[in-house]
């Protein structure tokens, strides 16, 4: 049988080649100029990076040599793209390789010299704002609802319902805590002990505060049951996600939210939704949150004093952080507390930190006198100074929170 040759596909005929047009000689021509700007530019970069290495403590990372106005616009659009970089800075090195040359370079800023005055003066004005403050009946305010209940599981109960309600105008939240407690009764504890969401959501029908539903308010006193059923108290099931007392609660807080919103929420809603209105009561700092109303809860329970009854024994106030509010917010500006902005939890941190270096045993002993002095209108916040009430006149600068 004869064999049958291979049939082989014939090659295709090579493409002509593709005519550049005027544009792209254009382009090629500014790539090849961008190219050789470059290559000129390593060099100097790299001898310039060497010899200013170690310049200034606050060097960071870059160091770039700019020749001429658009190579210097080049360079500072190159170093803000560097990650974490604060502030841009331009001085003149003589010493660097190609003469004197307008050199940027970045820094990470050395830490912030705080416009606070001298520590002593605003301890010493902090502390009279304490005094007068520092009453129980100084001004309306959910703590005093709290004062009324002297067992330490009562209180618990009833701050933490109070701290989950405290938001909003000062007179509304009174009325929705007075509405709740009256209906738990002369105990709460045992209330909610033995609490029954299916009994609940007939009694606490219509119950509710801004946005939050009556049924929300059923799903936290059932979480506050279940706590209570498996530690015997809030403190010790908040306790269990606590390595050190002593140290930041950050993670505690952190800890205590995770496990709370773990706990069976079916009892309450049934069908659970997707986004359960009742974590709106437990967020987390991981997400950004400034945690103000448990941050409120714990300075209540941890601390005591003439106004906050306190009742935990084991978390040290040195490690609670302020509850973060607009009128603390405008006030920690003024004083120079912070340099944050936007409201989170980097915000209360630093102002924390800030009132830890007048206080560093107790840091938070200050909020209710700082949160009130702007509730009552006395902070020269938008106001020329020489016209302001505030006690804290001359210790405070109104006019830098409005920069």
């Amino acid at each position: 049988m004869p064999v049958r040759p291979v049939q082989r596909r014939p090659r295709p005929p090579p493409h002509a080649p593709r005519l550049l047009r005027q544009a792209d000689f254009r382009q090629a021509r500014a790539a090849g100029r961008r190219r050789a700007q470059h290559r000129r530019d390593v060099p100097h970069l790299r001898e310039a990076g060497r010899r200013g290495r170690g310049h200034d403590d606050w060097l960071h990372r870059d160091l770039r040599s700019a020749r001429g106005r658009q190579d210097a616009r080049r360079a500072e659009r190159g170093a803000r793209r560097v990650p974490r970089a604060r502030q841009l800075c331009r001085r003149q090195l003589s010493t660097v390789c190609g003469g004197a040359t307008d050199h940027v370079f970045l820094t990470n800023s050395p830490p912030a010299h705080r416009s606070v005055p001298a520590y002593a003066r605003l301890k010493a004005g902090l502390d009279r704002l304490y005094t007068d403050y520092n009453q129980a009946d100084a001004a309306a305010d959910p703590i005093q609802i709290v004062r009324r209940y002297k067992t330490v599981a009562d209180r618990e109960v009833v701050a933490f319902c109070a701290a989950a309600l405290a938001f909003g105008r000062v007179q509304s939240i009174l009325a929705s805590v007075e509405a709740l407690v009256a209906l738990m009764g002369p105990s709460p504890a045992r209330f909610v002990s033995a609490f029954d969401p299916v009994v609940g959501r007939r009694r606490l029908k219509g119950l509710g505060h801004r946005w939050v539903r009556d049924v929300d308010i059923v799903a936290l006193l059932w979480m506050l049951r279940q706590m209570l059923d498996q530690c015997g108290s809030i403190e010790r099931f908040f306790l269990q996600g606590v390595d050190d007392p002593a140290a930041p609660i950050a993670d505690g807080l952190e800890s205590f939210c995770a496990r709370a919103m773990a706990l069976d929420l079916r009892g309450a809603y049934g069908r659970v939704p997707r986004r359960p209105g009742v974590r709106y009561f437990f967020p987390r700092p991981s997400t950004g949150s400034a945690c103000k109303r448990l941050n409120l809860f714990l300075r209540w329970m941890v601390r005591r004093d003439a106004l906050d009854p306190g009742g935990w024994s084991e978390l040290a106030p040195s490690a609670l952080v302020i509850p973060l509010d607009v009128h603390v917010i405008r006030v920690g500006r003024c004083l120079g507390l912070t340099s944050y902005r936007s409201p989170g939890w980097r915000m209360a941190l630093s102002i924390t930190d800030a009132l830890r270096e007048v206080d560093p045993a107790d840091p938070v002993r200050y909020d209710f006198a700082i949160c009130h002095l702007g509730m009552a209108g006395a902070c020269g916040s938008g106001r020329p100074a020489q016209d302001t009430q505030c006690p804290l006149r001359g210790l405070c600068r109104p006019a830098a929170v409005e920069e």
